[in-house]
């Protein structure tokens, strides 16, 4: 029964992450400090179409002059604006505002990067468009901002999430889950860890791909669970767990390292950056204990072959993904 009522999560997932893909993948704001006072800027936002974008606009300081006039294209889903600006105090105390941002579901991460290797990172949202330009970044600024990047990576990942919600449908027992969850923490952590500190250095296209397969896997073998034979997953889940999660640590690497560190503070950021992701986690498997419980007296008129919709759902997206990742290789 109670993998029942975990499974009614599935067809709600999938259909949020459907309809508010477009909408919730963040714009990203680099600016490269190159001198005293002058700074490259990136600027991506994301794009609807092949030339469409979303309505935000960067307000720089008005004390901020062009060096070069920017240059734009469409690439990758984004597009991406690139030009240079010179600011008389290194924008040091300058307020910085996204227009449009207050009307959209998105947000858009900024990082500085300043000639000693200090770095200030800030995740702007509709509510709080706009961020002041410090000297440097404080304990307290890097912990909170990378924790809240951790709960939205993870939160915006519906691979993993679906991944998580394998498991559930997989395991049986309450102490099970919490072993099995437990390794799949364990496992990502060390790899998040080794990839970001430079240790391991895997492409990032194979590792999506891989991921997505492990998806399929999970969902095969709870089939096979249904059909009464029960596979390696069933038996020693905390191993598969265990083994997939390096994979997934990959992963939550390669979105880290877009966003990069401060190289002052490289510990700290990742060990909030990782908090954030296993609060997320927990977050979304609190969800599902919820979910079930108010679902309970609905699932109990619900037939049997009920159970074998979500994995089905859930095998054939994850391949889907696996398909459209290696065709991106």
């Amino acid at each position: 029964m109670m993998r029942l009522l975990v499974a009614l999560v599935v067809s709600s997932l999938i259909i949020a992450s459907e309809a508010g893909a477009h909408e919730v993948r963040p714009g990203y704001l680099e600016l490269k400090q190159t001198s005293s006072d002058t700074f490259d800027v990136g600027w991506k936002v994301p794009a609807r179409g092949e030339n469409q974008r979303f309505g935000l606009y960067l307000r720089l300081p008005q004390e901020c002059e062009n060096i070069t006039e920017p240059r734009g294209m469409f690439t990758g889903g984004a597009y991406i604006e690139r030009w240079s600006i010179r600011h008389p105090d290194a924008l040091v105390g300058s307020t910085i505002h996204i227009d449009g941002l207050r009307t959209t579901l998105t947000d858009v991460i900024v990082r500085i990067e300043r000639l000693d290797g200090t770095m200030q990172v800030e995740r702007l949202t509709p509510s709080n468009p706009s961020f002041v330009v410090e000297a440097s970044a404080s304990f307290g600024q890097v912990a909170g901002t990378y924790l809240a990047l951790g709960v939205e990576h993870i939160l915006g990942g519906i691979d993993h999430l679906l991944f998580v919600l394998a498991l559930l449908l997989l395991v049986k027992g309450w102490k099970r889950v919490v072993g099995t969850i437990t390794a799949f923490t364990v496992a990502h952590s060390i790899t998040l860890a080794g990839a970001t500190l430079g240790l391991v250095h895997v492409p990032g296209p194979p590792v999506e791909a891989i991921i997505a397969l492990s998806i399929v896997f999970v969902a095969t073998e709870i089939i096979r669970g249904k059909q009464g034979r029960e596979g390696m997953s069933a038996k020693w889940p905390w191993i598969v767990a265990f083994i997939f999660g390096l994979l997934h640590g990959l992963g939550f690497a390669g979105a880290l390292s877009e966003i990069g560190l401060p190289q002052q503070a490289i510990p700290l950021s990742l060990f909030f950056f990782n908090i954030g992701v296993e609060f997320g986690q927990l977050l979304f498997i609190g969800a599902v204990a919820v979910f079930v419980t108010a679902a309970r007296p609905i699932c109990i008129h619900l037939p049997r072959r009920v159970e074998l919709v979500p994995p089905y759902v859930i095998g054939s997206m994850a391949m889907f993904w696996v398909i459209q990742r290696v065709a991106g290789f």
